[in-house]
């Protein structure tokens, strides 16, 4: 019979786990001694012969190996035992996984007792037909596998175990799928000395820093009466979490710990973890403005302008030291009102903050060398898509670093809306379960057990590299800020609140109750606190007037155009036959290798370099110069439309190979990933690794210049505005693809007016280019600008037809001399001046629409269009102004400027170039249009209406009779 049939004919099958183990020592005593077992045991083995072993089980069923797995093996018990005995060993041990997996339901977990009912059956004897009776009758090892010495039977394992999984800290780690480390969290949780109780001067030293938190925001409440501070009163317990945090991992090596967290809260972990003086903090609330009536989150600012941002949006950094060997830097980063969003950025901080990129190939990774701490609201934590999208990151070979500490800051209300209306699940947390991260649910009122919680979390994350989620379950003493009323919306639970002593108090008591501090000692802290924050408003007052905010001196500054980007011809051949090298071994896909090889020959005399080909000596060049680089998006690899290749695959192995990680110029690292399917969290992370690391080239791609838009709120709170509301520095570059192919309106447009309608203090620039050379010239000035202090994002409108368009492919001249040029004249200013005076009208425009006017016109003579005159926009944004100025200059006799585009009217660059244009233009020289008419989608789904109103475009761009209509009908 096999080992399956027996099971399903024997009454083997009702034993698993550690039950099959005491029926198997049963039976080793029934060989040596039959009379040695219970008569019924004895004649179950006479009939049916032995028990399978553990692993035939395994293997014959699934289901008891996963229910075996969660407990793990367990020593038998010597001894006589019935069937009716065994039933009950059964039924206690499912009652003990049940604990496990659902005592938080019945855990003391909110400090207010308001809780969603839970039903908790589940962890009651009787569910299971048990008794206390049954249970003392089974010794404790049978259904508990760390069941410690002093436990001896198995009622006092589930009165301990439930005492474990139902108290102030509740378990969640049942989903964890790897065996091994959900063994791991529940021997800690159970041991009973992990972690290691406080010390007096611990205890001490909590009592104090809750103390600083309650008085600090009473003091402003009380002093700067009705202005908003997003108190964190009801999760006081925060701050002295960060601090814990903070030290253990600075303990275990970490030189960074980088911070992300919205506005609840902020002020005072600006203070109290961060450093920020009170007076500083006195200062910007003395100095804000008290006039608003409307319970928003908007605000003039601190700067009386257009430059800075509130106080409770700003970072700030500080060193932790402790004794001589421990060194690390806090850093909390800055964030807009957009809550979650800042998640990847600080996401970003950490990988650039754990990589060495002084070497080629890619760059190394510790992951122990810096650490990211997410602070998540409830609702937001659930409700924002961002943080599921940051959550992927996890073991995502580009995005990993090694685990991300997140804690919901969880005063259980959205604003206005509780959490019944806010998610679906029952936990705000439930979300974490996904991707397979740990979670401890904990009440905010229990400061010994919050740093438990804490310390578990940090060590999991060492010994795993994994993420973990502390779901802090606390109130909001106030309404969604300090100018709200809450009795309005959550009347029940205000009752409640106004009554509801705080965690200060709470602890306070608990420790004189243990004689660990006495009613002097606590008043003597309570002075303390209140003497130094009065200090400090006193000082803020007897300084007031002699300092002043003023907005940046940054405004209007201009970048460089005369930077170096040209690279000496024999450089330039070098190190394009290395990029053509394989390591020995290595097959290549016939097809591109064919594609590949015609490289050889692009710098010879007559020979052009396409849009990828010029990319990678750009790429190669930089790396050589000693700047990193990193590029990421959803195809990065290969590129959307298969034409970068910058890594390669094995035709027979898989393996990846870049020739860029062997290139002997290099003197930098140089990383490639191609990213999940996301933009927001995407670039938000390159952002942030950017800003960490600005000495490094970092490029995000997205797959098609639409997707863009899907991260509009990192474009428009991080990359536009971060240096005019934090000082904010980044140099990122994003490749938009751009273009009108008829491939309909989603496929088109990069929505290159919203990155022109933000263009503003100098902020970044906007290109959009025709030439690969122009693009060589361009990535090549970003990269020598990284070094200094005037670095901006560069924002590239790319190309999608032009990447093998033979009229955007340039001679190797090209490379090696020249430079990157705002504006390209399609003539030359050398021309005749009898020339020049036949000019009626010049032709002005940015991308692909200029190379299909250059091949319209490649058709006709020079005297054909002796009348017209074509130049390329390329840099929209700063505007060339002096180069426009020279271009326009040239022709005296002109009569009109037309701005060519293929965006329809309200879109593209003509609601932008129009006022500047006119402003440019001399005397009676009119200023025109020719595009598509307004529209509001982006362009038509249909090809043969594209390609008549692409047709229409050029013909009206190339047509001698004066253009009279404002726009083209399709």
């Amino acid at each position: 019979m096999s080992i399956h049939d027996e099971r399903n004919s024997s009454p083997w099958k009702s034993y698993y786990g550690p039950n099959l183990g005491y029926v198997q020592e049963q039976y080793e005593l029934f060989l040596s001694d039959p009379n040695a077992v219970e008569a019924s045991v004895r004649e179950m083995f006479a009939q049916w012969g032995a028990p399978p072993s553990a692993a035939a089980v395994s293997t014959a069923s699934p289901a008891a190996s996963a229910a075996s797995s969660v407990q793990g093996a367990a020593p038998a018990v010597k001894g006589p035992i019935d069937s009716n005995m065994l039933k009950k060993v059964v039924a206690a041990h499912q009652l003990m996984l049940n604990i496990r997996r659902y005592g938080h339901l019945g855990a003391d977990i909110n400090p207010l007792g308001i809780s969603k009912p839970a039903d908790t059956k589940l962890l009651e004897p009787e569910t299971f037909g048990l008794t206390k009776e049954d249970l003392a009758s089974i010794p404790a090892s049978l259904i508990w596998d760390n069941a410690p010495d002093t436990i001896a039977n198995g009622w006092d394992a589930i009165v301990r175990l439930r005492e474990i999984y139902t108290r102030s800290a509740a378990y969640e780690f049942t989903h964890i799928h790897d065996e091994n480390e959900r063994t791991w969290l529940h021997k800690q949780a159970e041991s009973g000395s992990f972690p290691a109780p406080l010390s007096q001067r611990e205890k001490e030293a909590l009592l104090e820093r809750l103390l600083q938190v309650e008085l600090f925001e009473s003091f402003i409440h009380k002093t700067f009466v009705g202005q908003k501070r997003f108190s964190i009163e009801g999760v006081d317990m925060l701050v002295p979490v960060l601090d814990e945090i903070i030290r253990a991992v600075a303990h275990d090596g970490a030189h960074d710990i980088l911070i992300g967290m919205a506005h609840r809260g902020r002020l005072n972990v600006l203070t109290h973890v961060l450093g920020k003086p009170y007076e500083k903090i006195f200062s910007e609330f003395h100095h804000s403005p008290n006039k608003e009536v409307v319970p928003s989150e908007g605000s003039i600012g601190i700067n009386f302008g257009w430059s800075g941002d509130v106080k409770y949006h700003l970072g700030a950094d500080r060193a932790f030291t402790e004794g001589e060997t421990v060194r690390a830097r806090v850093t909390l980063a800055n964030n807009p009102s957009h809550l979650e969003f800042v998640n990847p950025v600080v996401e970003g901080f950490t990988r650039a903050a754990q990589e060495d990129r002084s070497t080629p190939g890619f760059p190394s990774q510790d992951l122990h060398s810096a650490v990211t701490v997410c602070v998540h609201g409830d609702a937001a934590f659930i409700g924002e898509g961002i943080v599921a999208e940051t959550l992927n990151f996890n073991n995502l070979q580009g995005y990993r670093n090694g685990g991300t500490i997140h804690i919901i800051a969880n005063n259980r209300v959205g604003f206005t809306t509780n959490s019944e209306d806010s998610r679906s699940t029952y936990y705000a947390s439930d979300l974490a379960k996904g991707f397979d991260l740990p979670i401890v649910h904990v009440n905010a009122d229990d400061p010994e057990a919050c740093l438990a919680a804490i310390r578990l979390a940090c060590e999991y994350r060492l010994q795993f590299n994994k993420g973990f989620v502390i779901d802090l379950i606390g109130y909001r003493r106030y309404g969604h800020n300090e100018m709200d009323d809450p009795d309005a919306t959550q009347p029940l639970v205000y009752s409640k609140v106004r009554s509801h002593p705080t965690v200060a108090t709470l602890y306070a008591n608990q420790l004189k109750a243990e004689k660990n501090v006495t009613d002097e000692q606590v008043e003597q802290l309570r002075e303390k606190t209140t003497s130094a924050l009065q200090a400090a408003y006193d000082a803020m007052k007897a300084n007031e007037g002699k300092t002043h905010v003023q907005a940046s001196a940054e405004t209007g500054v201009i970048v460089p155009e005369d930077v170096r980007t040209a690279v000496p011809m024999e450089t330039l051949k070098e190190i394009n036959l290395e990029l053509l090298n394989r390591p020995e071994g290595f097959t290549e896909y016939t097809k591109l290798q064919r594609i590949l090889q015609r490289r050889a020959n692009g710098l010879n005399d007559g020979e052009k370099m396409d849009w990828a080909h010029a990319e990678a000596l750009a790429f190669a060049t930089i790396l050589a110069d000693g700047t990193p680089i990193r590029l990421s998006g959803q195809d990065s690899e290969r590129g959307t439309f298969a034409h970068r290749h910058i890594m390669l695959n094995d035709n027979a192995t898989g393996a990846k190979f870049s020739p860029l990680h062997i290139l002997p110029q290099a003197k930098a690292s140089f990383a490639v990933h191609n990213s999940p399917l996301s933009e927001t969290a995407v670039l938000a992370f390159e952002y942030g690794y950017n800003v960490f690391a600005p000495e490094t080239l970092v490029i995000w791609e997205a797959q098609f210049g639409d997707f863009a838009n899907v991260a509009q709120v990192i474009f428009d709170q991080f990359l536009s505005a971060g240096r005019a509301k934090w000082s904010q520095k980044s140099g990122l570059v994003m490749l938009l693809p751009h273009g009108y192919e008829g491939q309909g309106p989603e496929h088109s447009s990069a929505r290159l007016e919203r990155f022109l309608q933000l263009s503003a203090d100098n902020n970044w620039t906007v290109a959009n280019l025709t030439t690969s050379a122009q693009y060589f010239h361009l990535l090549r000035k970003q990269a020598a600008m990284l070094k200094g202090d005037n670095v901006r994002p560069l924002v590239i409108m790319a190309p999608k037809s032009l990447l093998r368009n033979p009229r955007a492919a340039s001679h190797g001249v090209e490379f090696s001399e020249g430079s990157f040029k705002p504006v390209l004249p399609q003539f030359s200013f050398t021309e005749p001046k009898a020339a020049k005076d036949k000019v009626k009208r010049l032709l002005l425009g940015s991308g692909k629409v200029m190379v299909d006017i250059a091949e319209a016109m490649a058709s006709g003579s020079d005297e054909e269009y002796a009348w017209l005159r074509v130049a390329h926009v390329e840099q929209l944004y700063p505007l060339p102004q002096a180069e426009l100025e020279r271009v326009i200059s040239q022709f005296p006799k002109l009569e009109e400027i037309v701005w060519v585009q293929e965006e329809p009217k309200n879109q593209g660059s003509w609601f932008y170039m129009e006022p500047r244009l006119r402003e440019l233009a001399p005397g009676k020289v009119q200023v025109r249009y020719i595009g598509r008419p307004e529209r509001a989608s982006t362009a038509t789904g249909h090809q043969e209406i594209h390609a008549a109103e692409q047709q229409s475009i050029i013909s009206s761009a190339l047509n001698g009779q004066p253009f009279e209509s404002s726009l083209v009908r399709g």
